[in-house]
């Protein structure tokens, strides 16, 4: 076991280390393998010594290997995977094996002989020292164990004592909880049996007051429907008499009547006859006016007619006058046309 460590020391020492979680997980392999072989054999503590110093060593190496590599060695890759972020990849590479390895110090060599007789002591000695420690372990457990079953004693003793005494107290405030229930329960029954007395003694009164209501009702009601009858009964008389009077009244006018038709009807035949004399006035007015329209539209058209021709008169003198005036100013231009050349040509 203890070649097989050096030799996994030896290739940590050699080759750089990529991480130094990597180098943290070795060495904690190589301290329980270490913890394992010592258990197994006292006479290996001597090259537990020389295990530490070689991790010291490799601690040494690695740190310096890895600080040179990692520069080297890594590599940063960008990747945008989403909308709005970026993905970064650290990517390290393989440990190189191309530079060479430190040498390592030489082990101390030990130059003890050792007898056989000597081994035997140390193994007798280590067998004794074993059967102490387990000695010694077993006495730690059984007053480990003592401890703990004087402390489940006093546990169980004090969880008794709280029990016993939250049941008495319990037990005590239910006694005066159940008194003062008791006396509420007591308290509330004489408060309703008060009450249920006023309300039968108000339910009395109002059964009596209704009564007294009820009787007073129905001697309105007789007294008013008695009322009624006597006002219907006058009522009736004197529509009776209203009719009567009507009656009278009718037959009195009714030649009062008579002659007022007649004098309507004479006065509605004489309307008649003065709507037809001026229907026929007015049918004599329109015909006239009629006429005068005529006579009017035919002024209208002889003065559109002056005026026509008075407005083409004048448009033809001042046509004329125009191509006079044009006449002349071409006549001008014509006389000056050489001037105007030289003029034109001398610029130029």
């Amino acid at each position: 076991a203890v070649a097989f460590l050096c030799n996994r020391i030896k290739r940590s020492c050699t080759a750089s280390l990529s991480s130094t979680v990597c180098y943290c997980a070795f060495l904690n392999v190589i301290l329980h393998s270490v913890v394992v072989v010592c258990l197994c054999n006292v006479q290996y503590f001597e090259n537990l010594f020389l295990l530490f110093r070689f991790s010291e060593m490799a601690d040494i190496i690695t740190e310096s290997s890895t600080v040179t590599t990692v520069s080297e060695t890594t590599e940063v890759r960008c990747q945008e995977k989403t909308r709005g972020g970026l993905c970064y990849e650290v990517i390290l590479s393989e440990p190189e094996v191309k530079a060479t390895p430190p040498k390592r110090p030489n082990s101390p060599n030990n130059n003890k002989n050792v007898s056989i007789q000597d081994i035997e002591d140390k193994l007798r000695a280590a067998e004794e020292r074993r059967q102490q420690l387990e000695l010694n372990k077993v006495a730690a457990l059984s007053a480990q164990i003592m401890k703990i079953e004087e402390a489940s004693r006093k546990k169980d003793e004090q969880t008794n004592n709280f029990i016993s005494v939250t049941r008495d107290a319990l037990e005590q405030k239910m006694e005066t909880h159940i008194g003062k229930r008791e006396a509420y329960i007591h308290e509330l029954k004489s408060k309703m049996k008060d009450h249920i007395d006023t309300v039968e003694k108000t339910r009395l009164s109002l059964e009596q007051q209704c009564d007294e209501v009820r009787s007073a009702l129905e001697e309105k009601m007789n007294s008013a429907s008695h009322q009624r009858d006597e006002n219907i009964k006058k009522m009736l008389e004197r529509l009776k008499a209203h009719e009567e009077q009507v009656h009278r009244v009718k037959a009195s006018n009714a030649e009062k009547f008579q002659q007022l038709e007649t004098t309507i009807q004479e006065k509605l035949d004489q309307a008649k006859l003065r709507r037809e004399q001026l229907e026929q006035e007015q049918k004599d007015k329109l015909r006239t006016h009629n006429t005068r329209a005529v006579e009017i539209k035919s002024f209208q058209e002889i003065r559109k007619t002056e005026v026509s021709t008075k407005m083409e008169t004048k448009l033809m003198s001042a046509e004329q006058k125009r191509e006079k005036e044009i006449q002349r100013k071409l006549e001008v231009v014509k006389k000056n046309v050489g001037f105007y050349l030289f003029l034109f040509i001398f610029f130029s």
